[in-house]
């Protein structure tokens, strides 16, 4: 039931603080003490997060309302009010810092990006540069002060972080030269100063045999249910982890067995259709009595308005004895486009079926369906394959080449 004036005046504070609830979203949170804070939860990169509106009666229900639906219309935009507000406060303060020049750039450009990477690279400033560069006017920093910055990165042996921070970092110089804040990008001068990061790739398992011995291990595995599925349905449809992680129960069609995963969820941003073999499908089926009533499909262990932590299947593998060297949950997308190339399907169908594709915008609004005929043959194909070596079956070829 919505709020009204009289009942948010006659509440008095109690042994603890709760919450009275408005519309979309809106509460007052009613502390101990006797304060009234508004607040709004909402939704944006897979994550829940809340949004202070201020204290009532200064704030007012009907203003606490407009507030509500403008940062609503901000969310449905792409725009996380969150990080909106704290760009504006920190142009107040100092509308030339590093900082504030970042969360702008951030905030001006994040709306495009997938949400992990989003949030991937917002937590990289504010872990790796904002404590040490942040707070510098962004047209002082020079190449020696934005090194001291990245050296703090790499004695960790974090080599590969320090080398993405200095290529987004550089993308914010950028950024401030072209509105007129900045007159170069230190981090162009930057080349050669850090180390090279080891190139490698992630750890798969390719061995027929020992693919087989990797299934039956997951079949076998006896921790939690969800994240047992979630590991039998990246070998059967190697996506990528993060893709899986954040399913939604509202993305898969059982009857007309696939599975679209939108664009906003996408590293190439086009939709993706994953068609779903029948082994796939009965393990969806035997998972909906437990998540079915939750938005994701593999629901994190705190809450299920949260999708499964990256951690929980990798764990998993080290519980079963295959070290971080040996196979990662990345490294089931290696192992189909591994076997399946050595077994004469079409390059690109599996590159299509591995959303490797580039894209452009003309592609893209058709690529949902390419190949999808061969796609859902091969994916049944993929699978019953993958049975016969979990079952200790003679290795046989599932496509002859020509």
């Amino acid at each position: 039931m919505p709020l009204t004036d009289s009942a948010i005046r006659n509440t008095k504070s109690g042994e603890k603080q709760r919450k009275l609830s408005d519309e979309r979203g809106l509460y007052l949170l009613v502390t101990v003490k006797g304060g009234k804070w508004w607040r709004l939860d909402y939704r944006h990169g897979g994550k829940r997060k809340t949004l202070s509106m201020g204290v009532y009666p200064d704030i007012g229900l009907k203003d606490a309302r407009e507030a509500r639906d403008e940062a609503r219309r901000l969310i449905a935009k792409g725009i996380d009010p969150s990080e909106l507000r704290k760009a504006e406060k920190l142009s107040e303060a100092g509308a030339n810092s590093f900082e504030a020049i970042t969360r702008e750039w951030f905030t001006k450009f994040s709306p495009n990006w997938a949400p992990a990477h989003a949030d991937k690279i917002i937590r990289r400033f504010e872990k790796d540069l904002f404590p040490y560069i942040g707070k510098l006017p962004i047209n002082e920093i020079n190449p020696p002060v934005l090194l001291a910055a990245l050296r703090r990165i790499e004695s960790r042996g974090a080599i590969e972080t320090a080398h993405r921070a200095k290529q987004t970092a550089g993308q914010v110089f950028r950024y401030a030269i072209a509105t007129g804040r900045a007159e170069r990008d230190p981090a162009g001068d930057l080349k050669g100063a850090i180390p090279p990061a080891k190139k490698g790739q992630y750890a798969a398992i390719t061995d027929p045999v020992k693919v087989g011995e990797l299934l039956r291990a997951i079949d076998a595995y006896r921790g939690s249910p969800i994240i047992r599925a979630a590991l039998q349905l990246s070998a059967l449809l190697f996506v990528r982890p993060g893709e899986l992680r954040r399913a939604e129960w509202s993305e898969i069609d059982l009857e007309a067995r696939q599975w679209i995963i939108p664009a906003e969820k996408m590293k190439q941003r086009a939709e993706h259709v994953v068609p779903l073999a029948q082994q796939a499908i009965a393990i969806l089926e035997e998972l909906q009595p437990l998540t079915g009533t939750a938005t994701y499909v593999f629901p994190g262990a705190r809450s299920d308005s949260r999708p499964l932590s990256d951690n929980g299947p990798r764990t998993a593998l080290r519980a079963m004895g295959y070290a971080n060297t040996e196979m990662t949950p990345h490294g089931f997308r290696a192992m189909a486009s591994t076997l399946l190339n050595e077994q004469g399907w079409r390059p690109d169908i599996i590159e299509r079926q591995l959303a490797h594709c580039e894209q452009s915008r003309v592609r893209a609004a058709y690529h949902r369906s390419e190949y999808l005929a061969d796609r859902r043959k091969m994916m049944q194909a993929w699978a019953d394959y993958l049975g016969s070596l979990k079952d200790g079956a003679k290795v046989v070829p599932i496509l002859r080449k020509g």
